[in-house]
């Protein structure tokens, strides 16, 4: 599979974004995807807080900002009255957040993913962040998406507890030399491919 393809489709120009240009050359981030034709997330059992619950964001869009901004400032900027935010919550607060993106149809393949995924530094390491994030892919394959896609992160391993495989590198100047192992989930998405 064409990675590198599949990245430009769903963000042109990228890297001629001026954010991206100015980012340091040292700063290299990675895209990690999982074929939820291949992996039901349902199957992982994590440990997070029993009070903790979990739904789509349904309240007051200010609200959620707020949440937004105290993990990161720069983000409220993605997000907007219409966004499909998966939250997690205690009680009626939310403690962890992610967009819940439809990125687009490439090649025949549904992509979609979780964006923008914070929790409140108070409840971090607690697992909450992780179990949303299993939840919410999930509920993207339940809805038929092929390919969940985290896009721009450093996180590759935290995102890798869950199944996730790191498939493209990146900085500033471009994509980044990348050696690819023959993973499970490579190899099925290389013989998935071939049948079609």
């Amino acid at each position: 599979m064409d990675y590198k393809k599949i990245f430009l489709k769903l963000h042109p120009d990228f890297f001629k974004d001026p954010e991206i240009l100015t980012l340091p050359e040292d700063y290299v981030f990675s895209e990690l995807i999982m074929d939820l034709r291949q992996k039901a997330c349902s199957e992982l059992q994590l440990t997070y807080p029993q009070e903790i619950t979990f739904d789509f964001y349904k309240g007051d869009f200010e609200k959620l900002q707020q949440a937004i901004a105290h993990v990161d400032q720069d983000w409220c900027q993605f997000f907007d009255a219409d966004s499909k935010v998966f939250c997690a919550f205690e009680g009626d607060k939310i403690v962890a957040f992610c967009a819940l993106d439809q990125m687009g149809l490439v090649d025949g393949l549904k992509i979609g993913g979780p964006g923008c995924v914070g929790t409140l530094p108070q409840y971090r390491k607690k697992g909450i962040g992780l179990e949303m994030v299993r939840r919410a892919s999930e509920i993207l394959r339940q809805q038929g998406f092929d390919l969940s896609w985290i896009h721009w992160t450093h996180l590759a391993d935290w995102y890798g507890k869950l199944g996730y495989e790191p498939v493209l590198k990146w900085n500033c100047k471009g994509f980044l030399a990348f050696d690819l192992k023959d993973s499970d989930i490579l190899q099925a998405l290389r013989e998935s491919r071939e049948e079609n």
